[in-house]
């Protein structure tokens, strides 16, 4: 099997991020990039259908055309998503797409998120992204966009996706999901802070806006 020890550790990942309600049953998808012929990624309707309980040879091993390689599963529409990501800039290595509880409410309202805590401050603003439908050439040439924009800062990086969830780059897997979480912890935080705000408890700190 290809790349068999990048794959059990992408299953024992996104079941992870299932079960940390980081990604729901509405879907999610992560890909690895295993050197310049491969990346590895998570099959269509791994939530749906699997609760992201996967096992390795589910894993696709997939050609940067798009072919699959290897594996058991069919390939998510959402590889262009993926691919774009890949395509503008070789320094990634990791492109995650989940539907976290806390950071939806912010890609929901079509809000950028205020980046409150200490441990998200590298990746600076956290956007949420112009609307277009999910699995869309549209969708991911936005992406494409934000990506150029970013120049070399795109490792991390994230924004959410309106109405959709979120997109993280990162070099590894495993500083990806790290990504993850944190903004979670600070999307909950900044959900709190603006209600505090509004009340008249407690000002935003260093002036960070909702917008």
């Amino acid at each position: 099997m290809l790349y068999e020890a990048e794959r059990r550790d992408l299953c024992t990942v996104v079941k992870t991020m299932f079960d940390r309600f980081n990604t729901n049953a509405a879907g999610g998808n992560v890909s690895v990039r295993m050197n310049g012929k491969h990346i590895i990624m998570t099959p269509t309707l791994m939530s749906q259908e699997k609760l992201c309980n996967l096992e390795p040879y589910q894993i696709l091993v997939v050609d940067m055309n798009e072919n699959i390689v290897e594996g058991d599963g069919r390939i998510t529409r959402e590889i262009n998503m993926h691919m774009a990501c890949y395509h503008e800039n070789e320094s990634i290595g990791c492109v995650l797409h989940a539907h976290p509880k806390e950071s939806f409410v912010f890609a929901t309202l079509g809000m950028d998120m205020p980046n409150l805590t200490e441990a998200t401050q590298k990746l600076g603003k956290i956007p949420t992204l112009e609307y277009r439908p999910a699995t869309t050439v549209e969708l991911a040439e936005i992406v494409r966009k934000h990506m150029i924009s970013l120049g070399e800062k795109v490792t991390p990086a994230a924004m959410l996706l309106n109405k959709h969830g979120i997109l993280i780059t990162d070099e590894t897997l495993h500083k990806a999901y790290d990504m993850l979480e944190r903004i979670e912890y600070n999307a909950y935080v900044a959900s709190k802070a603006l209600v505090f705000e509004k009340l008249g408890i407690a000002a935003i700190p260093n002036g960070v806006s909702a917008h």
